[in-house]
């Protein structure tokens, strides 16, 4: 790996900077992989083990469970180690995880419970790839090109899920679901060489840190920040309740589609595909429209458009009205990814760089904390409601979580505030 600049040095402009190139390879690829096991994993539990929807939401839960275990000292020991080792050894982890998949599917042992046992492990990988990777960020990219960076960073995420779903029913249709796991494996084996052949002396220096302190004591710090401000802990509560439904609905999509629309698996991935441009347009407009009528405004009008219609997806039935589906997908897509792109410029700009790493953990405890009991719940409801019933309640629950925008700290006003969070 060549080095060309002294350690220290600060990140170059955005369209010369080789650490962004790689670190925006590596997640692209990585989302691509993500996003075939979406389509792959619940075809396979539904197609080989006819898994009813409690399995579905147990599958959904497990991926989002580790959240809870070890969200809040994830985030503590992100602040205190090296995001980019972070990032590629939970990696390599996640690719034996899921690795593990294809194997016990060629020696004839897959079964459901392994299947649960490689998305809890896969899961808890996740949880410390992406804390680092939050904290990782401003030290890649200057800090006025962090809307830009998040911006194609969000947008190739978005075309990912695009792509990800259809190439997922396809690789179905070729070598089955058990083996198209395999390109989730590669995903991972190459987001961390992405990451391996950065160069370390081209980043912005790591924050100087005050003297270590116990862990609890850390963890708690976070806490307090997200707690104390009105704008990060606003962020985190409509996050954790829009999480909340929307895994509610998410875990038993591909469910709906197949028993209850008639859709082939393979058009499955089609469907789910043309859905996710949505988060593609949202990631490429976010940062045009928040320079032009501003942050806070923007913030606004695109979680107005992604919530109420959300309510078009349970609203589909066989023939022309399927379309339904990925048109809904995509409006709400457009709205939840457009406004992460605001709120993440934001939230690195404002928090205390020392204090990134556990106020991103202790958001995303509660943000994504809600995901496993929405994944149980949602299997409990389609089970004794039925999967369409279940659907029309968490989108509706969306909707209604969205709406709050009217009454949070910026529902008046054209920018969210600028500068950086007073700790003291």
């Amino acid at each position: 790996m060549t080095r060309t600049a002294p350690v220290g040095t600060a990140p170059v402009a955005l369209r010369h900077n080789v650490n962004f190139r790689l670190l925006w390879a590596g997640e692209g690829i990585s989302v691509l992989g993500a996003m075939t096991t979406t389509v792959v994993v619940p075809l396979l539990a539904v197609t080989s083990f006819d898994a009813g929807p409690g399995w579905m939401g147990l599958l959904t839960a497990a991926a989002w469970l580790p959240w809870l275990v070890v969200g809040l000292p994830a985030g503590a020991w992100v602040d205190r180690l090296d995001p980019r080792r972070v990032m590629i050894v939970a990696d390599l982890v996640a690719a034996l995880a899921v690795g593990s998949v294809p194997v016990a599917y060629l020696l004839g042992v897959l079964d459901l419970p392994h299947l649960l046992a490689a998305a809890l492990a896969s899961g808890t990988c996740a949880v410390f790839f992406r804390t680092a990777y939050g904290a990782f960020v401003p030290r890649v990219v200057r800090e006025e090109d962090l809307d830009a960076a998040n911006g194609r960073l969000y947008g190739t995420e978005s075309a990912m899920q695009v792509a990800g779903p259809g190439l997922g029913g396809l690789l179905v249709q070729l070598v089955g679901a058990a083996l198209a796991v395999v390109a989730d494996v590669v995903s991972f084996l190459a987001s961390a060489l992405c990451l391996w052949r950065m160069d370390p002396a081209a980043l912005r220096p790591p924050p100087e840190r005050p003297a270590r302190e116990p862990l609890r004591r850390e963890i708690a710090d976070g806490v307090r920040i997200v707690r104390r401000d009105r704008y990060l802990r606003y962020f985190t509560l409509q996050g954790a309740a829009s999480n909340f439904a929307l895994t509610g609905y998410g875990a038993l999509l591909v469910l709906f589609l197949v028993r209850d629309l008639g859709v082939e698996p393979a058009t499955v991935g089609l469907l789910v595909a043309a859905g996710s441009v949505g988060g593609l347009v949202g990631a490429a407009v976010a940062t045009p429209l928040a320079r032009r009528v501003g942050t806070a405004r923007a913030m606004r009008w695109l979680q107005l458009l992604g919530g109420p219609t959300a309510l078009l997806v349970p609203l589909a039935a066989p023939g022309p009205r399927v379309a339904l589906v990925p048109v809904g997908v995509a409006l709400v897509g457009v709205g939840v990814v457009g406004a992460n792109v605001v709120r993440s410029a934001f939230r690195q700009r404002w928090t205390p760089p020392t204090l990134l790493g556990r106020t991103m953990s202790a958001s995303s405890v509660l943000n994504f904390g809600t995901m496993p009991v929405a994944g149980v719940v949602a299997g409990w409801l389609g089970s004794s409601l039925g999967v369409r019933p279940t659907i029309l309640v968490r989108t509706a629950l969306h909707a209604l979580v969205s709406a709050t925008v009217l009454v949070g700290p910026y529902r008046r006003g054209r920018d969210l505030p600028e500068g950086r969070l007073d700790d003291a």
